[in-house]
């Protein structure tokens, strides 16, 4: 089974680590999609490492067998490219599980749609990490 699974990947934490070996214990190859800076930046995102950064980090960790960078105008470009068995999402990703499976259908594929738990940590995300440092640093 391939697993699809998505994000930005901006800074590194806990919660892409749980994002990521929950979807990879879902099929036997991961492919993990990186948004491009373009589409990034479209959904408010200041960025600290550019595509091919977050890329080359995302292909370092163990459970992800391959690391691609999306297209810019169309996510079901890269989901016809990559033709999963399964796409995960984040519990903070705002897709609509059944809207992602309908036009999956459209493309003439069988993908299922699963999201992925919350990671329950203090911290779980990018803005946490951000935030603790200006704490720390007093900026």
């Amino acid at each position: 089974m391939k697993v699809m699974a998505t994000g930005v990947f901006d800074i590194l934490h806990p919660g892409h680590i749980h994002y990521l070996n929950e979807s990879k214990k879902l099929g036997d190859y991961l492919v993990v999609i990186i948004a491009t800076d373009r589409t990034a930046k479209s959904h408010g995102k200041r960025l600290i490492f550019n595509e091919e950064q977050r890329r080359f980090m995302i292909s370092q960790l163990r459970m992800v067998d391959e690391a691609i960078i999306g297209h810019n105008d169309d996510i079901f470009k890269t989901v016809y490219d990559v033709k999963p068995d399964i796409i995960t999402l984040g519990y903070d990703q705002h897709f609509n599980e059944a809207e992602i499976e309908s036009r999956c259908k459209n493309l003439g594929l069988k993908t299922k749609v699963i999201r992925i738990s919350k990671y329950d940590d203090d911290i779980k995300s990018s803005s946490d990490i951000r935030k603790r440092i200006l704490d720390l640093y007093k900026i």
